[in-house]
């Protein structure tokens, strides 16, 4: 019995076995015949896929060949008219080539034939002038028969008689000349002066002996005077400036006649307003501060000064003399400005007398020295200036050109005189006094109205100040030669009309302009 159960399960597991395998068979062979299904499916789409990009790429194909083939007519079509274009040009330039080698020939055969009158009439000519001549030898031995002289005595004798009347003649106009040079040598020196002056100019400033300091308010004058007047009794000490605080609203008066002293009060009230310290300590330090500034501010002028006008080996306290004068003002001149013009202007007329102008430029700009401490000294600044020049190692020439050039000491040289000319024209010039406005505009504008008053003038401008005056005429009307004589006729008028200083230069422009245009 138990055989047999084991025989059973034997079987069974056999039997179980096979038909499981059984189907794991059907199962396998019913996968792959799907597989096979599908990669029939799979290659029958790929081959409709590839026949769909075939015909695709086929009819890509046949567009970009048919935009090419257009693209190659269209060109070949453009080139083909160019060519036409080119070859009607062509054509067109044979025939101007042939009508002009036609006109050539016809010219050449004109020419041919002139050539052959020409030559003729030249053989005509030279037995013409053959003819001449004889008659001419013929008629110089009949004159020489009846003159008794022979043609080389005859032309000696004309010889000497014009060379007698060109002496004649050149003694005249030498005996003008000189009377005429006698006479301009006035006008001549005046020239140079105003040229001189023309040459430089320099600004206005006007004569002062007070400074005005602003105040922010009228309760800084409090603060200035200080309890019972300590403040104000030590910017006074401090300074030597009296301060005057009235009832000028928001301002205080600075009076004094030392104009450093003046400056160094100014500056330091006005620092003291703006830091709001006020009080003898602060008042000293402040002072003694700006003191030192103002020292370098009147070093630094004075090295400008010289260096404006080309001047080395100055002494150093000569240096500061000149700086000092930047402070002092006379006859509505500021000194160091007027110095520095009168330098200039002396070497300037140097210049035109060929004089040493360098040394001329010295002269100048040192003569006012003495004014920088003539109210420390007695005398006359003249005379303190050329002290102080002889102290500190200037030359004999120029410590007499600064004693002699207000006649303190008699002068000597030509330089004296021209320090005493230049220092004149600098206190009198036209430009040393401010002029109005107005009166400049109408001065241009009275040049532009002559010049415009004579015929043919198209326009006129006055520039450079009124110095010059540039007047454009109508080329149809007035003649080259006209021009010269318009230009004297219009400065005749301005000297007899106007006023003015030095000289004024007339130029006359006549422009002919020719205008043609190209047309294609």
């Amino acid at each position: 019995m138990t055989l047999w159960i084991v025989l059973s399960s034997i079987f069974c597991f056999v039997a179980g076995y096979a038909i499981s395998y059984w189907v794991k068979l059907k199962i396998a062979a019913r996968k792959i015949e799907e597989a096979d299904l599908q990669a029939s499916r799979i290659l029958e789409d790929g081959k409709q896929q590839s026949e769909a990009l075939l015909k695709e790429s086929e009819m890509q194909a046949k567009d970009v060949l048919f935009r090419m083939k257009s693209d190659f007519d269209a060109e070949t079509k453009e080139t083909r008219s160019e060519l036409k274009k080119k070859e009607q040009r062509l054509l067109q330039k044979e025939e101007n080539v042939d009508r002009k080698t036609d006109q050539f020939e016809r010219r050449e055969r004109e020419l041919s034939k002139k050539e052959k009158k020409i030559a003729r009439k030249e053989e005509f000519i030279e037995e013409r002038e053959l003819h001449y001549n004889e008659l001419i030898e013929e008629q110089i031995r009949q004159l020489e028969k009846i003159s008794g002289l022979s043609a080389e005595q005859a032309k000696e004798l004309l010889v000497q008689n014009m060379e007698n009347e060109a002496r004649h003649e050149g003694a005249k106009l030498i005996k003008r000349i000189e009377q005429e040079a006698k006479e301009d040598a006035d006008k001549k020196a005046k020239k140079i002066l105003a040229t001189a002056i023309q040459r430089y100019a320099s600004d206005y400033v006007a004569e002062r002996t007070v400074s005005t300091v602003p105040l922010p308010s009228d309760e800084m004058k409090g603060r200035i005077i200080g309890r019972e007047g300590r403040n104000i009794r030590a910017l006074e000490a401090a300074t030597g400036i009296d301060l005057i605080i009235d009832d000028t609203p928001e301002a205080v008066i600075l009076s004094g006649f030392n104009p450093i002293r003046r400056e160094v009060a100014r500056i330091a009230l006005t620092r003291l307003i703006s830091d709001g310290r006020i009080h003898p300590a602060r008042i000293e330090d402040v002072v003694k501060k700006v003191s030192l500034e103002v020292d370098q501010t009147v070093k630094e002028a004075g090295e400008q000064a010289a260096f404006d006008l080309g001047i080395h080996g100055l002494h150093p306290e000569l240096v500061k003399y000149l700086g000092r004068l930047k402070f002092r003002t006379s006859y509505a001149q500021n000194v160091l400005k007027h110095s520095v013009e009168v330098g200039f202007l002396t070497g300037i007329m140097a210049s035109e007398l060929g004089l040493n102008a360098k040394l001329a430029r010295r002269m100048g700009l040192l003569h006012d020295l003495g004014k920088a401490i003539d109210h420390e000294l007695e005398g006359p600044h003249a005379l303190i200036g050329s002290k102080l020049a002889k102290k500190h190692g200037e030359s004999a020439k120029i410590v007499h050109a600064i004693a002699a050039h207000h006649e303190d000491v008699p002068p000597v040289t030509v330089y004296d005189f021209l320090v005493q000319a230049a220092d004149g024209l600098s206190g009198a010039r036209p430009g040393a006094r401010k002029e109005l406005l107005e009166n400049y505009i109408k001065r241009l504008e009275d040049l532009e109205a002559i010049a415009n008053s004579f015929g043919g003038v198209g326009n006129s401008y006055a520039i450079q100040a009124g110095r010059e005056l540039r007047v454009i005429v109508e080329s149809d009307t007035v003649s080259d030669e006209e021009t010269v004589l318009l230009s004297r006729d219009i400065a005749k008028k301005i000297e007899e009309t106007l006023t003015f200083p030095g000289q004024i230069k007339v130029m006359v422009i006549r422009e002919t302009r020719a205008v043609e245009f190209a047309n294609k």
